[in-house]
């Protein structure tokens, strides 16, 4: 599991970006001053940090340097800062963050940059999908529903496999027909489709992020 230290004095903020990081598998620490974080980082080095420029008891910048001469470029650093604070991104770069987020953001956001740092730092690979509290992994082949495994049939992890790779996007009945059943030489009904959909939802406690495209199909997006 990847362990994120997240350094952040507003604790509004910090709690519903551990609860979001939380849902998608990752273990997140919150710091609320640069005190507890240097004590915390000289017993470990996590995979990543979160790190808020403007803290109460000092600058993110003097962090980023104290942190770059502890561990040297082993940490990845994700920087938050609010817009306009563009002096203070290029010093942050020179102090040795690695990439940015500009406040207000998007948690959906947040966890893409957070992904693509760490496999620039070579630490994870994509194996995971997402939507709201749901989370497969291709790897293992296992879906869960927060922190709860769901055990699914065959059908049904393929349904949600194939309408996980094309969240956002409208996937249809005859799609679904073709690629789930046809694709293995099981030829089945349109009623079979239903049927499969019925008991996928109501294994995944009926989630919000799971639509139905009345005539269509069925589309799975972010509602959180």
């Amino acid at each position: 599991m990847t362990t994120i230290y997240y350094v952040e004095d507003d604790r509004d903020i910090a709690e519903n970006v551990k609860t979001y990081l939380q849902i998608r598998q990752m273990e997140v620490h919150l710091f609320y001053s640069i005190a507890d974080a240097k004590q915390a980082l000289l017993r470990k080095c996590p995979d990543l940090l979160l790190l808020d420029r403007n803290m109460p008891d000092g600058n993110g910048d003097e962090l980023c340097k104290w942190i770059r001469r502890l561990w040297g470029n082993q940490l990845p650093i994700l920087y938050l800062t609010v817009r306009g604070e563009t002096a203070d991104i290029v010093q942050g770069f020179q102090d040795g963050a690695d990439d940015y987020v500009v406040k207000p953001f998007e948690l959906e956001v947040l966890y893409s940059r957070i992904l693509a740092l760490l496999r620039r730092s070579g630490q994870t690979k994509e194996t995971r999908l997402f939507c709201d509290h749901l989370s497969l992994d291709t790897d293992k082949m296992s879906v869960f529903w927060e922190q709860e495994e769901i055990l699914l049939s065959q059908p049904e992890y393929q349904l949600l496999l194939l309408l996980m790779k094309n969240k956002g996007k409208t996937v249809t009945r005859r799609q679904l027909l073709e690629q789930v059943w046809d694709s293995n030489g099981n030829y089945v009904n349109d009623n079979t489709l239903t049927v499969t959909m019925k008991r996928l939802r109501e294994k995944l406690h009926n989630p919000t992020c799971l639509k139905t495209i009345r005539s269509f199909g069925y589309r799975l997006e972010e509602s959180i």
